[in-house]
């Protein structure tokens, strides 16, 4: 499986580490950034339902899930920055599922604005980790001969090469 966040450094014809990748610090931050205001937005929406409550178990299951919704959030926040792969495809599903968790309450008052920001903000998000999805400086990966061997471009040195592996 692939990861779903631009990587912070290229690998040359060796496998060894190169120069950063340019930009995807930058992308990283904006992502990371874009969670953190999911995060803060939920629970916004935490204590718009508490304010706005009449009956205390609904309420109670609202928040609790505001608050489970802001923790994953953040968790997949401080996982997106360290670069790990799960995070990348959990900020995804974040943001895909963040427009229809924000219709679900049907953008009427007091929760317009929260909501209104929720569906734009997870639709960014899912198009930004998208279009930053395996961006990154990859070089011209032409196959090289190992060091300490010869190239062969003429007939006879393929013929004996073949002629050789085949004993």
């Amino acid at each position: 499986m692939n990861n779903c966040l631009p990587r912070d450094s290229t690998t040359d014809a060796e496998g060894g580490k190169t120069e950063p990748a340019t930009g995807t610090q930058a992308v990283r931050r904006l992502i990371v950034l874009m969670l953190f205001t999911s995060a803060a937005l939920d629970l916004t929406r935490c204590g718009l339902v508490m304010s706005a409550a009449r009956h205390p178990g609904p309420t109670a299951g609202l928040v609790a899930a505001g608050l489970a919704a802001a923790a994953l959030t953040a968790r997949t926040a401080r996982g997106c920055r360290a670069g790990r792969r799960w995070a990348g495809w959990a900020a995804v599903l974040i943001g895909l599922a963040s427009a229809p968790q924000a219709a679900a309450s049907g953008f009427r008052s007091p929760y317009l604005i929260p909501d209104t920001a929720t569906a734009a903000l997870g639709i960014l998000l899912a198009v930004t980790i998208l279009a930053s999805a395996g961006r990154t400086d990859r070089r011209d990966t032409t196959p090289e001969n190992p060091p300490g061997k010869e190239a062969m471009t003429s007939n006879e040195g393929r013929s004996a090469a073949i002629g050789s592996s085949a004993h």
